[in-house]
């Protein structure tokens, strides 16, 4: 913690954008990470023994973010692999809310609507703007990063009370939740939507929607799903993000300092 703390606080001058470009590629990336990390986290939580699976998470996850901020510039292979790793840490983090202390969906899926509000309410006090790609000081980018980190619970928690307690199940919950994922692009594209509140808008529905369809391809056939085990499943997306961030991942432009082309792409 103390290394992530000092990272944080290093002299941020000369410091580039620290986000990639906002298109199509970074939407089927981040959705493939949403459906890999729900998966990833179920499959180590049953394979593993809860003492090994969770700590483990943790050290890659905060390995992952040190490296992160370190780095003075968008790089495609360190930046993916902390939303990953905040995908598997956001799905332990809401199902330990869940399972471990008992809370139901409901409360738990309001709790994290209330903590997202309240870092985007301080994040917008403190810097008067959430656009994404004005991520170069390092305050800017502790925010991000909470934010990430709490839209992935806040979707697990979401997704999974659709599913479950609403007993929608999960084919249906990811179609629900896909069409609510094109409120915001319809938004922006036709009615002017801003655009950065279209975008948070997106990233948070992202992730019931590919957690949704991660889970109905991996459960059972009693749970409704098709029952292609999450193993395998985990396996195909992580290949599929791999590939993506290899060929599509890093370009001159996602590095620029206060790049404002991300509206446009959006």
């Amino acid at each position: 913690m103390n290394k992530i703390l000092s990272a944080m606080q290093g002299n941020s001058a000369g410091m580039l954008a620290k986000v990639p470009e906002i298109t199509l590629y970074f939407w089927l990336t981040k959705l493939l990470t949403t459906g890999m990390g729900e998966v990833a986290s179920d499959y180590l939580f049953e394979r593993l023994n809860p003492l090994i699976s969770a700590p483990l998470s943790v050290l890659i996850f905060v390995a992952a973010m040190i490296l992160q901020f370190k780095v003075r510039r968008y790089v495609a292979g360190f930046y993916w692999l902390v939303v990953i790793m905040v995908s598997i840490f956001g799905t332990t983090a809401a199902d330990v809310v869940r399972v471990g202390l008992g809370i139901p969906y409901l409360a738990s899926t309001l709790f994290f609507v209330a903590a997202l509000a309240a870092i985007l309410t301080v994040w917008y006090r403190k810097e008067k703007t959430l656009s994404v790609h004005s991520i170069y000081t390092r305050r800017r980018e502790t925010f991000y990063w909470l934010t990430v980190l709490t839209t992935f619970a806040l979707g697990t928690a979401a997704g999974d009370m659709t599913a479950t307690n609403m007993h929608l199940g999960y084919l249906a919950s990811g179609i629900m939740f896909t069409a609510i994922l094109a409120i915001p692009a319809i938004g922006f594209w036709l009615f002017k939507l801003n655009e950065i509140g279209a975008f948070w808008f997106a990233y948070i529905m992202t992730r019931p929607v590919g957690a949704s369809f991660a889970d109905w391809l991996s459960a059972s056939h009693s749970s409704g799903g098709m029952e292609l085990g999450k193993g395998p499943v985990t396996f195909v997306l992580t290949i599929f993000i791999v590939l993506l961030v290899v060929f599509r991942g890093g370009s001159p432009a996602q590095s620029k300092k206060l790049d404002t082309s991300w509206a446009k792409e959006y």
